[in-house]
C-alpha cells in the first residue's frame, strides 16, 4: 500500500496503477469505521485496484461544528486499510488541497438547498468542491459512496453529471447500502461522540424510521405519520429534530402523499454531542 501527499507523485502512481485495470476511489475524511471498509471490499469487487483518500474537508464544517475536534486516528486507519487490501491512499495536507489563494467554489443548487443544506449553509459547497478535486486528481474509473449520506450522494451524482464528470467521460458513480450496527442504528464517525446511555436511546432513531415507514405503506397520512415519528424521537431523549421528510429519491422534492416513483424517508436529529443522519427507502 502506498501511501502519498503531495499531487505530483500521486499522477504517476496512479497511472501505474491503471495499466492493471480499472481504478476505483473511495473518499473518506478518515476514522473509519465498518461502513467504510464495506465501501472498500465492494471496490476490491469492482477494479483491479482501491484508492482511499483520507482528508478531513473544513469547506464542508460551518462555524461552531466540530472540525477541530473531529477524530483522526490515522496510525489505525492505514492498519485498516492497509488489511483490507487498498494500493493507494491519498492523503493530501491542507496546503496540498487548498494553496494559497485557493479561490473556487462548486455550488450544486436545488439538491443541496434543503435538509441539510438548510442546516448547515455551505456544507454540500464544501462537499462537492473536494469531491470535484478528489476525482480530478485521482481520475478514478469508478467511485463508491455510502447511501447514509443521502442526500451528499444526490448532490455528487448531480454535480457529476452537470460537469461531464461520469461515463462515459470520468468515473461511473455507485452507492453502497447502509451499514448498520445490531440495533439498527447507521455506522457513523459521529456515534464516538454519545455516551453510553445516548447511544442506547440513540436505536430509536431507526426504529421510528421503520414504524413511519410501515405507517405510511399502509396508507396513513404522511404529515401525520412524520409528526408521530418526531414525537417518538423527543419521546426517546433526543433534543432536537432538524428534519423528518418523505422525499422523491432522486430530486429530494418533499412528498406530502405516497407516490409510485422510488422515495426515501430522511431524518436529522441530534442527541448529547452528536447530530445523527439516517434514511430509509419507501
Amino acid at each position: 500500500m502506498q501511501i502519498v501527499e503531495q499531487l505530483v507523485p500521486l499522477r504517476g502512481i496512479v497511472e501505474q496503477l491503471r495499466q492493471d485495470g480499472p481504478l476505483a476511489l473511495v473518499p473518506t475524511m478518515g476514522a473509519l469505521h465498518e461502513g467504510h471498509l464495506t465501501l472498500v471490499r465492494e471496490a476490491r469487487v469492482l477494479a483491479a485496484h482501491v484508492a482511499v483518500s483520507i482528508f478531513v474537508n473544513p469547506r464542508q464544517f460551518g462555524v461552531g461544528e466540530d472540525l477541530a475536534s473531529y477524530p483522526r486516528p490515522r496510525a489505525r486507519d492505514l492498519e485498516l486499510l492497509e488489511a483490507g487490501g487498498v494500493s493507494l491512499v491519498w492523503a493530501p495536507e491542507m496546503a496540498e488541497m487548498y494553496p494559497p489563494g485557493y479561490a473556487t467554489n462548486v455550488a450544486v443548487s436545488g439538491v443541496s438547498d434543503r435538509l441539510c443544506g438548510a442546516a448547515r449553509p455551505g456544507h454540500f459547497d464544501g462537499v462537492a468542491t473536494v469531491v470535484c478535486k478528489l476525482f480530478n486528481q485521482v481520475q478514478p474509473d469508478l467511485a463508491l459512496f455510502g447511501e447514509k449520506d443521502w442526500q451528499q450522494l444526490t448532490v455528487i451524482r448531480r454535480m457529476a453529471h452537470d460537469l461531464d464528470l461520469t461515463r462515459p467521460y470520468a468515473a461511473d458513480i455507485y452507492g453502497v447500502p447502509t451499514v448498520r450496527e445490531a440495533d439498527g442504528l447507521a455506522m457513523s464517525s459521529r456515534n464516538a461522540y454519545l455516551t453510553p446511555g445516548e447511544r442506547a436511546r440513540a436505536a430509536a432513531l431507526p426504529q421510528a424510521m421503520r414504524g413511519a415507514i410501515a405507517r405510511i405503506a399502509d396508507g396513513g397520512d404522511v404529515t401525520a405519520c412524520l409528526g408521530e415519528l418526531q414525537q417518538a424521537l423527543l419521546a426517546a431523549g433526543f433534543a432536537s429534530v432538524d428534519y423528518a421528510e418523505l422525499c422523491d429519491a432522486d430530486t429530494l422534492a418533499p412528498l406530502v402523499a405516497k407516490s409510485d416513483a422510488p422515495a426515501r424517508l430522511l431524518v436529522a436529529a441530534r442527541i448529547g454531542k452528536a447530530r445523527l443522519i439516517d434514511n430509509m427507502a419507501v
